[in-house]
């Protein structure tokens, strides 16, 4: 513990892989200009048979659908996506085979990220040969700037983000940005580069730079040219601002030390409650997970290939793997297909022919042992042959789960608990859900939530800021929503994202696909789902963003919602995953083709989402200056992809729960290769505990959030201004002192909750220009988040105190 602050899947086979002879696909766009396959990377990383040659590979696309065709077939991606030049950058685990194989379809596949291989980047020849494809005398395209910004991260390097829209989009308009030095200098004496056009399904979004540019002062202006003839000039703000100061002298933190298994997490959280009865109780959960455990099998075949394999009816743990099956010829010839059980001993003895060699096949072993030893095991060919081929002799094989974590960790179905933290927890305080680990894989994010737990608990006593907190609020820590699947990563197979519960059929549920069970929790809930028809899962029960059977088929998922319907206080939630670097929030899917999302807050919320990040995303930023990018910043379709089925969705639109979604593990960048480096599922300790700590901050921000939503007792204000006078019309809009929505009316009418709001002008744009062509009364009021109506004006009564003014028009 310091009390001063720092400165500053064994086996896993895709479906598309195994079932590739029977899939039709749609032909892929073109490569990128002079892109080949693995065209001039270094070898694919050769990781050990255990972990069956896997690694963390680079894919570029070239639009979003190649992003939705590669989720359709079961490749397994990471919650990690960038533009880059040419198309989208991917992160996707993947054996040696999966990768020849994806790159035979036309895949660009790239470098391993988890030896940390130099990333071969696309070439930049594009824009030379798209303006010379521009026609002479276009009509100059309205550059609509979105953001400009600049900010320092980690050891200090500032760098320079900035976002346009243009009113053509096409390929052929090129964008591009220069910037000034400093404040009175000239302009484009800072630098100039070309924008890259971000479109997802199918859409365009707007340009901007790959990754942010690493500059050498802060730029006041900007101004960005297009091909087209269209420029905009705009001010370049700083992004986040100073990070705040640390916290007093007492203040204390840094209480992980190692990676944990979900035992562990939860025996720390069970201990808090233990020694902080006063402020912390445990919350059982109703429903237990399947648990880490598995049914114990064998696989037995000819010499040549794989014939058959058994399954234990009773798990591994529970006995199966006691049971031992001998296969063995007849010692005499012409002698009958036979099965005998002794205890938990199989034996089948093969038929033979008149020679003395055995003929029995693998179907009829199969239903031989099906019918004579069925109480204790269960029989199939293998993926689903028709079982014609020769058995041969093996001596006693004892069945196995394979599992390989210690005795300490349970076999048995697991009790997930909550931490709830709060002087005064009866239900009067609003309620915050802390949640990590929905994916096995992600090693740092239980360590987040346990070290927000630590801070609030220990820091109680002698911290004024902490005591406010958690007297103020009610506060739920969920530090492993996937306790099965983490013990299994943490185990058997890092790379495990899934829980371990199984719904394949015999045709996909031999040993050898056994890294491909499980349901994707972040995928099994029940807004914008696959079900609905959403994009970003899969009903292969063999992918890993495979939905489940049904929506909320899975304990873990019943559990969360269980929590938040349980406790109806609970206001805000935060769900942490890895890795990227991210702040997200819903909505978090749509439909394909369209690109139809799931309904977008309304203008105000929005602003509340955008505001609160400025907050929290200092907290982060506090414990080692490392900075979230503002184009990582947003709704989770407009920064990375549609994750159909996700739980923020679900609190957001079933419970109103204002939901975000950390992505922990910012990219690092390198001053030596001037590169952003990404930092994987499971980084070195070493950065992984500093992942851990900058992002408890933020979780202890988001808390903060939450207090003074729940204090904010005073009202917005708000002002109508005119934007512009033409003949015949004016256009106008409204400005709030904070996050607040506005409605309106234009036909002197009171306005009231159904009155029209007020929205944005477009994606990541500012409020929309209302357009009157003649004299107009308008008539409106705003509210905040909490709840506080302008003027303590109420829309449902009588009174007349809502804001009011004349816009006149000029003939």
């Amino acid at each position: 513990m310091r009390s001063s602050r720092k400165p500053g899947k064994v086996g896993r086979r895709a479906p598309w892989l195994v079932l590739s002879a029977a899939l039709v696909l749609s032909p892929l766009p073109a490569l990128a200009q002079g892109a080949t396959p693995n065209g001039g990377v270094s070898p694919d990383r050769q990781s050990s048979s255990e972990q069956n040659g896997v690694a963390l590979m680079r894919v570029i696309v070239p639009d979003q659908k190649a992003v939705d065709q590669l989720n359709d077939l079961g490749v397994d991606l990471a919650e990690y996506t960038r533009p880059v030049d040419g198309g989208i950058e991917v992160h996707a685990v993947l054996s040696p085979a999966e990768t020849k194989e994806l790159r035979s379809k036309g895949y660009d596949v790239r470098d391993a990220i988890s030896d940390q291989q130099d990333v071969t980047k696309l070439r930049q020849e594009r824009e030379k040969t798209l303006r010379s494809l521009a026609q002479d005398g276009q009509t100059a395209d309205t550059l609509t700037p979105l953001r400009a910004e600049w900010f320092t991260s980690l050891e200090g390097q500032r760098f320079l983000s900035i976002e346009v829209k243009t009113s053509t989009p096409d390929a052929t308009n090129i964008l591009t940005a220069t910037w000034n030095n400093g404040k009175d200098t000239e302009p484009g004496s800072g630098g100039t580069a070309t924008m890259s056009r971000f479109t997802d399904a199918g859409q365009y979004m707007y340009h901007r730079f790959t990754s942010p540019l690493a500059i050498d002062s802060a730029p006041t202006k900007a101004t960005i040219t297009s091909s087209s003839g269209g420029s905009v000039t705009v001010p370049v703000k700083e992004w986040l601002g100073k990070p705040r100061k640390a916290p007093g002298k007492h203040y204390v933190s840094d209480f992980v030390d190692h990676y944990m298994d979900p035992t562990e997490v939860y025996g720390r959280i069970n201990g808090l409650a233990k020694q902080f009865p006063k402020l912390a109780e445990i919350v059982d959960l109703p429903n237990k997970t399947n648990g880490y455990r598995r049914n114990a099998q064998a696989q037995f075949g000819t010499a040549a290939a794989s014939t058959f394999y058994v399954t234990s009816k009773a798990y591994g743990s529970d006995g199966g793997n006691d049971i031992e099956l001998t296969l063995q010829k007849a010692d005499q010839p012409s002698a009958p297909l036979s099965v005998s059980v002794d205890g938990k001993n199989v034996t089948v003895t093969l038929a033979t022919d008149a020679d003395g060699a055995a003929t029995s096949t693998a179907k009829q072993v199969v239903d031989a042992l099906n019918a004579h030893a069925g109480t204790l095991l269960s029989a199939d060919t293998y993926r689903g042959d028709a079982g014609s081929g020769v058995v041969a002799e093996s001596a006693a094989t004892k069945l196995t789960d394979g599992l390989k974590a210690p005795a300490s960790v349970s076999r048995k179905p697991f009790q997930m608990q909550a931490l709830r933290i709060g002087g005064k927890r009866d239900g009067s305080k609003p309620g915050v859900f802390l949640y990590c680990q929905e994916h096995a894989r992600e090693w740092v994010t239980p360590l987040t939530c346990v070290e927000t737990a630590e801070r609030l608990l220990r820091n109680y006593r002698l911290d004024p800021a902490t005591r406010k907190i958690v007297n103020d609020l009610d506060i739920f820590v969920l530090p492993s929503v996937n306790p099965d699947g983490a013990h299994y990563s943490m185990y058997d197979f890092n790379m495990q994202r899934r829980n371990m519960t199984n719904h394949c059929g015999p045709a996909e549920s031999d040993p050898g696909n056994r890294n491909s069970w499980g349901v994707d929790l972040n995928r099994n809930f029940s807004v914008g789902s696959l079900f609905d028809g959403y994009s970003g899962a899969s009903a292969s029960c063999r992918s890993d963003v495979f939905a489940g059977p049904a929506e909320l088929s899975e304990p873990e998922a019943k559990n969360e919602v269980w929590l938040t319907h349980r406790f109806p206080n609970i206001k805000f939630a935060m769900n942490t995953h890895s890795y990227g670097g991210y702040f997200m929030w819903p909505p978090g899917a749509y439909k394909v083709p369209g690109r139809e999302l799931l309904p977008r807050a309304d203008l105000g919320t929005e602003s509340f989402f955008w505001a609160s990040s400025d907050h929290i995303l200092n907290s982060v930023q506090s414990w080692r200056g490392t900075a979230i990018w503002p184009g990582r910043t947003g709704p989770v379709p407009d920064v990375l992809y549609s994750a159909a089925g996700n739980s923020a969705d679900e609190h957001w639109y079933n419970r109103g729960i204002i939901g975000w979604d950390f992505e922990v593990g910012a990219d690092i960048w390198n001053p030596a290769t001037k590169r952003f480096d990404p930092v994987g599922f499971q980084p070195p300790f070493a950065e992984g505990h500093e992942e851990a700590m900058e992002f408890a901050s933020g979780q202890i921000g988001i808390l903060e959030v939450a207090r003074a939503y729940a204090s904010d007792k005073a009202p917005p204000k708000s002002k109508l201004v005119v934007d512009g006078r033409q003949p015949g019309s004016t256009t106008f809009t409204f400005t709030t002192s904070e996050p607040a929505t506005v409605y309106y009316t234009l036909d002197g009418s009171r306005p009231t909750l159904k009155s029209p709001k007020l929205t944005a002008a477009g994606t990541r744009e500012g409020p929309e220009k209302l357009k009157v062509d003649k004299n107009t009364e308008v008539k409106w009021f705003a509210v905040d988040i909490a709840g506080n109506v302008e003027n303590h004006y109420n829309p449902d009564g009588d009174r007349q105190n809502y804001r009011h003014q004349w816009v006149t028009v000029k003939n």
